[in-house]
């Protein structure tokens, strides 16, 4: 007998004329809601049970000026995984959302973050064309209650729910605090930057991204 597959839903709530977007996602493991404005001022919280990916994503959207709220509810009792990888759906659909036809955006970014000794390099293009490539040794499975492993699951989920094509590399690194956080400041800096608005009309030769 096939297993039951997971139910999921996914709301969202966009801002008429504004760059923000609200997203509820709901499964039979996890509950995650989602408000983001994109040209906010790194305004960042939130609370999902996992203290460590909670200042990660408190990171993510410091550093990409981001406002961001996640709050999530989920099956933790079993792991982490479920949280984590729905945290980063939720999170890349109100990107999706809150950028619409993504006019007028850079929509490249790229930025090298130092923490201490490590080094991490991203570099991404919000094609609609979701891709990741992580080359990321974090030394360590698992910090606190963490899973240093489930990072690579976040950005997974959040390139398939963003449409984005994302590229990380490690290039130094000895201590697994620094090595994934100076992974989500990398992101934070890159997104941040492919989503600011530097022009008119859709940045693509296509027409349309």
């Amino acid at each position: 007998m096939a297993p039951k597959k997971k139910v999921a839903t996914s709301s969202a709530r966009v801002v008429r004329g504004k760059r923000r977007a609200t997203i509820n996602r709901a499964t039979k493991e996890v509950r995650v809601d989602v408000t983001l404005v994109l040209d906010g001022t790194g305004d960042a919280s939130a609370k999902t049970g996992i203290p460590f990916f909670d200042h990660m994503l408190e990171q993510l959207g410091k550093h990409a000026g981001f406002d961001l709220t996640v709050r999530a509810q989920g099956d933790l009792e079993v792991d982490a995984h479920h949280t984590v990888e729905d945290t980063g759906i939720a999170v890349g659909e109100a990107v999706s959302a809150a950028l619409g036809d993504k006019s007028g955006i850079a929509r490249f970014g790229s930025a090298l973050v130092p923490l201490d000794e490590a080094l991490v390099q991203v570099a991404l293009d919000l094609s609609a064309r979701p891709y990741l490539a992580h080359d990321v040794d974090a030394k360590s499975k698992v910090i606190g209650a963490y899973d240093t492993r489930l990072t690579e699951e976040f950005v997974r989920a959040f390139c398939q729910a963003a449409g984005a094509t994302v590229h990380v590399r490690m290039l130094a690194g000895k201590n697994p605090h620094h090595i994934v956080e100076a992974e989500f400041k990398a992101l934070a800096r890159a997104l941040g930057e492919a989503c600011r608005v530097t022009g008119d009309g859709i940045p693509s030769t296509k027409g349309k991204l």
